[in-house]
């Protein structure tokens, strides 16, 4: 077992997902995902950023226990799919203050061009290590930690980008009504998670996932004839 799943078996013994460990051991056979059970429609679809391609958007919060739980799974499924799927991390704030700093955060890394190196550990200092992390300092003594010169990430932190990054982030949570994360949503026109998939479990909502990519795969194509 990776550490990283042992991390996640930690959050999930301390009791953080309840539901999700509950369930799995009632987990039903695999069946077709249904509409209304397993995932929604989206009711006015959203433009996609990935011409040709199906887009996946993970909406997460770092300060969440079940977005730190699913990440290994997450993470597994990302790095299997094909070429034409486009996978893409969305932090939410829910225009809360101390979140804020953890959008700006998860930005400032995506600008610097580190995000696969850091991500998981920022995932790490909050649920393993209890830092906050919700005010500029504490992240940039965590991040000079880290590895990144404190006014480097101070300036990139402060920047234009960072800020129009994490408001353009604030307007598709709002036009798809993320109301709790994670949420995944697919293509811009569907959404699941944990906390709708019927199971209630992170195999089930992958398989209704994939199921909807494949669908998504069949429209595009569909159009396309």
């Amino acid at each position: 077992m990776s550490s990283f799943n042992r991390r996640r078996d930690i959050i999930i013994a301390l009791g953080a997902t309840p539901l999700l460990t509950a369930t799995a051991a009632h987990a039903q056979a695999p069946s077709i995902p249904e509409a209304g059970v397993d995932y929604h429609v989206v009711p006015n679809p959203q433009p996609t950023d990935a011409p040709g391609k199906v887009e996946v958007l993970d909406f997460f919060w770092y300060g969440c226990p079940h977005c730190y739980a699913f990440l290994p799974d997450l993470e597994t499924w990302r790095k299997k799919q094909p070429a034409d799927v486009d996978f893409r991390h969305v932090a939410v704030d829910f225009g809360d203050p101390n979140r804020e700093a953890h959008t700006k955060l998860f930005y400032t890394l995506q600008v610097l061009n580190r995000v696969d190196e850091l991500h998981v550990k920022v995932f790490d200092a909050f649920h393993l290590k209890h830092l906050r992390l919700n005010d500029r300092d504490s992240i940039a003594d965590f991040m000079a930690a880290n590895g990144i010169a404190r006014d480097k990430w101070l300036s990139a932190f402060d920047s234009f980008a960072v800020a129009g990054l994490a408001r353009r982030a604030r307007i598709v949570s709002q036009n798809f009504t993320i109301d709790g994360t994670p949420t995944i949503a697919i293509d811009g026109r569907y959404l699941t998670s944990p906390s709708i998939e019927h199971t209630h479990t992170f195999p089930g909502t992958l398989g209704t996932i994939s199921f909807l990519v494949d669908r998504a795969r069949q429209e595009h194509a569909h159009r396309k004839s």
